[in-house]
């Protein structure tokens, strides 16, 4: 058996119908969209026993490709839990309809009630068409669990009560925060953005859930992954970039898609990782990178933590 499991990052688009703050899409030249044959590879590619679970996202807007609708019924029946970031812009009822009980969540994307903050933030979006589509996804996903990802900006959290009141008051309450802010690898200036101190503090005055417990699949997986990597970066070895062209990247934060592992056309997925196991870190990305030495033992131990003490709640309650 391999020694670990990871998640997938899967791009179906690098194309998106935003231009959201945190989001340095200035850096993506040219934008793919997968192919039908790529797309096939790539689902052959992912096997349980190699992957946690699979987060349709990547750098572009999924649901803004011509093919989604087509791509969501193939993912039918696969042995992969899937997920599905968005923007939530075009999800009307019926794909909502379609798309429900393939993902296990549908994790929309959300920044601010207040309509200034939202335009700023979600820049290109309709945030009355967003706010109407998460509605309609409370009412219609009956086996796919509706999530909020609220952008973690100084000015989302300058605001986040009236965001919290306006989302509590309409019985949605899986509410998610990244307890850091990403610089992309050095993509962004942050220095104006809010701390992960400040973060965590936010994530536990208002009882949200921390996103970063989303791409863990156990502590025995992140053990095995942080001491078989050459690279000691957990958040680039928690997860596997698989871009649109069905390049296996180097990491998340490769924007460009410029350190290719491999293919899906030439290589499997356990492949792409064993190669990654031996591979150094890349000084274009890893030196401006934020997320380098976020997490240390001492980190490690407290998301260990939080992350058994998120699982193991339920079995208290109901036991």
């Amino acid at each position: 058996m391999p020694p670990y499991r990871i998640n997938v990052n899967w791009e179906w688009t690098g194309r998106c119908n935003a231009r959201c703050a945190m989001c340095p899409r200035s850096m993506i030249d040219n934008a793919q969209l997968a192919t039908y044959a790529t797309f096939s590879l790539a689902l052959g590619r992912l096997e349980p026993r190699d992957v946690y679970r699979c987060i349709v996202a990547g750098y572009g807007e999924p649901t803004t490709h011509p093919r989604f609708d087509h791509f969501v019924d193939l993912l039918r029946g696969h042995p992969v839990d899937f997920d599905l970031a968005t923007n939530g812009s075009l999800l009307n009822e019926a794909r909502l309809r379609r798309l429900d009980g393939v993902f296990d969540r549908v994790m929309i994307s959300f920044s601010s009630i207040d309509p200034v903050v939202y335009g700023q933030t979600h820049n290109g979006l309709d945030q009355p068409t967003v706010l109407s589509n998460i509605l309609a996804a409370q009412k219609v996903l009956q086996r796919s669990r509706l999530v909020i990802n609220l952008s973690p900006t100084g000015a989302c959290l300058d605001t986040l009560e009236a965001t919290l009141a306006w989302f509590k008051g309409h019985g949605i309450d899986e509410l998610h925060m990244s307890p850091t802010y990403y610089d992309r690898a050095g993509a962004q200036a942050t220095a104006a953005q809010p701390s992960h101190q400040r973060l965590r503090a936010a994530i536990r005055q208002h009882r949200l859930q921390s996103q970063e417990l989303a791409f863990v699949s156990g502590p025995r997986d992140i053990f095995h992954q942080w001491r078989r990597n050459r690279h000691k970066c957990v958040p680039r070895n928690v997860s596997l970039m698989l871009a649109a062209a069905g390049d296996y990247t180097y990491c998340f934060n490769d924007i460009t898609h410029g350190h290719a592992l491999g293919n899906v056309h030439d290589m499997g997925l356990r492949e792409a990782l064993l190669l990654r196991e031996r591979t150094a870190a890349e000084a274009a990305l890893c030196d401006h990178c934020n997320l380098r030495h976020r997490y240390g033992p001492r980190e490690l131990l407290r998301v260990a933590w939080g992350y058994a003490r998120t699982r193991l709640a339920p079995a208290f309650v109901h036991g």
